[in-house]
């Protein structure tokens, strides 16, 4: 069967954790475009994505990624990323990604990182 994206988030130094598991693909991404617009309406402006447990990333992923950290760029925030696998962030050096988002080898570092 298809892989599903499971999300879960916690408070860490005053910055949203978002542990992301599984796939981000056209059928799971709406569920990260909701999560993010929940956080960043509750108030929660630093937000970094755990996706040392994402198996999968696609261009529809991406844009997700792309539009949470608009979003919080207009309130000041930061969307950091965290991302170990080097499929992974192979798709992110490819689309040029890299320089748009803070990508970090570990949540400790992402959260603690002052940019």
């Amino acid at each position: 069967g298809r892989v599903d994206l499971s999300l879960s988030n916690r408070l860490d130094g005053g910055r949203t954790v978002v542990e992301a598991v599984g796939e981000i693909d056209v059928y799971t991404a709406p569920k990260l475009r909701e999560q993010l617009t929940e956080l960043v309406d509750a108030g929660r402006r630093d937000i970094i994505v755990d996706m040392q447990k994402v198996e999968f990333l696609d261009s529809t992923g991406l844009g997700v990624l792309v539009g949470g950290l608009k979003r919080v760029s207009q309130h000041g925030g930061s969307l950091r990323l965290v991302c170990t696998q080097e499929r992974i962030l192979k798709i992110f050096r490819i689309t040029g990604l890299t320089k748009v988002f803070a990508i970090y080898g570990d949540v400790a570092t992402a959260v603690a990182a002052d940019d």
